[in-house]
């Protein structure tokens, strides 16, 4: 399997932030103490959605926030975000995603169809807790550039403390497609069966997929925090009914990979 190492394009939320805030007592949004996370995940995944076949993959991880408004829980499906509201049992604001290609040097099985260009994904996230060991959250994305739709993912994750530095979590997830997304990767035009061998499909919106996923995070030290984990969704509607995905895919897709990032704490004046 290759290995494939994207860009990260971790900003994007970040900038739909207000620059200034606190201006009645002189100092800046951005003014106080930070936090930096890097790292990297590597991950069997399957080689595009809905694909049979799975490739290794590693991808950057980065997240960013004020110190003193730690996040009680975050899962490796967060996508880059930035809170405006912060409260501690709620939390809401900005998201964004980057969007990698998808065309036949990806996979035989995508010849003859529309290519899907980089581009990503901006709009809005939720999250609350109902309880001290459940968070619930919701994430509203536009394509950009990619596609033009509109993508919608909620997830819910149980999780304990088994040790002081031992977390298990685990939840359901579903998420949610507009016509626009689901034929940028699932539709095939009638003049494209020739070439691709597919059957032509034009899907409609409507839920993209549910499933589950499992982590095992271990707090090493102050600084580094690793990750074991799990995924398994399976496509329905018109994603499942798609020709690329029943002539040439499987409607069960797994994942599992680890992780490891390193926290940089700094000051802004």
């Amino acid at each position: 399997m290759r290995i494939l190492i994207p860009t990260a394009m971790t900003a994007a939320a970040l900038m739909l932030a207000p620059v200034t805030a606190l201006a009645g007592d002189g100092e800046h949004f951005w003014s106080g103490d930070w936090y930096l996370k890097v790292g990297a995940a590597g991950f069997a995944a399957p080689r595009y959605e809905g694909a049979k076949k799975y490739l290794f993959q590693v991808t950057p991880m980065i997240s960013l926030g004020k110190a003193g408004s730690t996040v009680r829980f975050s899962s490796r499906n967060d996508n880059p975000s930035f809170a405006l509201i912060d409260n501690g049992a709620f939390r809401a604001g900005a998201t964004g995603k980057l969007i990698m290609p998808r065309d036949e040097d990806d996979s035989e099985d995508l010849k003859g169809l529309t290519p899907v260009k980089l581009g990503g994904e901006l709009g809005a996230f939720a999250e609350a807790y109902p309880t001290d060991w459940l968070r619930v959250r919701g994430e509203v994305r536009h394509g950009i550039r990619s596609h033009h739709g509109v993508v919608a993912d909620i997830a819910a994750d149980a999780f304990v403390d088994v040790r002081p530095d031992v977390r298990i979590s685990a939840g359901p997830r579903m998420t949610l497609a507009t016509k626009d997304y689901m034929n940028a990767y699932y539709g095939v035009k009638p003049s494209q069966t020739a070439k691709s061998g597919l059957a032509a499909y034009d899907p409609d919106g409507g839920i993209h997929s549910v499933g589950a996923g499992a982590a095992i995070t271990w707090q090493v030290n102050d600084k580094i925090e690793t990750s074991a984990f799990g995924e398994y969704k399976r496509l329905v509607g018109s994603a499942a009914d798609s020709s690329l995905v029943k002539q040439r895919g499987d409607r069960d897709q797994f994942l599992v990979g680890i992780s490891a990032t390193y926290r940089f704490d700094f000051t802004l004046r």
